[in-house]
């Protein structure tokens, strides 16, 4: 290589790391983490959105909010067909903290069911639209079987465990009786939890809820009949409560929580995982209890 091809190999290396930094540097500053209040009074705002597959950021919004002696009450605007058993029982838990110490306004979009549902119950109150789809107590586990596909494409899985029950619901193999009476009990005992959370949350009878928790859907209208919902109106009703409740004079300043942060190491680990963890890599060691509307 001549010193002139070095030189210039040299200068475009060094381009592409400058172009690189400087575009770190505007994302960080458009979707870094900012303060948002300002210090102004007013009433937080929590959004979660679709499906429910992890609670870090709702959890540290939720704790923002918390903390911020400035928010003197929060919407948490629920538009959501609910998702995983664990995540959605960890929001719950951080909004039953909350409306310890906070009001918590919950105000439910076009869907809150399931998890959805679950973390909206321990709220100080609930709003929903008449049409909102809502409810929906349950838990569901979905399986596949592909063993047949395996036979006809001519490929073997052979499988080394310790126990009979240690490879329950994989996709390769026969779903036994045994099989199904033990992820059953795991379901029923989570169908379980998820009735004593609302019972609690609402501060209704455990057997009244145990009634219509059979996984069917309500309308809000519905659901305020049988006072899983406090009030029919809007998320601008809603916000409007939460001043009022929080004792704020007029209509509410809204206060947005500050941006996370950009970790662009974890973005790269994230993509990778998603690379390797395909659909028969889902299928066998993905298994997850939902608290989800079908």
């Amino acid at each position: 290589m001549s010193k002139k091809t070095a030189l210039l190999a040299i200068a475009v290396l060094l381009s592409v790391v400058i172009l690189f930094t400087i575009s770190l540097k505007i994302a960080s500053n458009i979707i870094g983490d900012s303060e948002s209040t300002d210090g102004k009074e007013g009433v937080g705002l929590v959004e979660v959105k679709g499906m429910i597959l992890d609670s870090k950021e709702t959890v540290r919004q939720l704790r923002y909010f918390l903390k911020n002696d400035s928010v003197k009450a929060v919407v948490l605007r629920v538009d959501s067909p609910g998702g995983i058993v664990a995540p959605s029982q960890e929001i719950y838990s951080e909004v039953k903290k909350f409306a310890a110490k906070k009001k918590i306004i919950v105000s439910m979009g076009s869907l809150a069911a399931s998890g959805g549902y679950y973390i909206s119950a321990p709220a100080t109150m609930i709003y929903a639209n008449p049409g909102t789809i809502t409810a929906s107590i349950g838990v569901i586990l979905k399986l596949s079987n592909i063993e047949s596909l395996m036979d006809k494409i001519g490929i073997k899985s052979y499988t080394l465990k310790t126990g009979k029950f240690k490879d329950s619901g994989s996709p390769l193999r026969e779903f036994s009786a045994e099989d199904r009476a033990m992820l059953q009990s795991v379901i029923d005992n989570t169908h379980q939890q998820f009735v004593k959370a609302v019972a609690e949350g609402r501060k209704l009878p455990i057997n009244d809820i145990a009634k219509i928790a059979d996984g069917r859907i309500l309308s809000g209208e519905q659901a305020m009949g049988i006072k899983l919902v406090d009030r029919l109106g809007t998320l601008q009703d809603a916000i409007e409560e939460a001043g009022k409740q929080a004792g704020i004079a007029g209509e509410p300043e809204l206060l947005t929580p500050p941006k996370k942060k950009v970790n662009y190491l974890d973005l790269l680990a994230e993509g990778a995982e998603g690379t390797f963890n395909g659909p028969l890599g889902g299928a066998a060691g993905g298994m997850k209890l939902m608290y989800e509307v079908e």
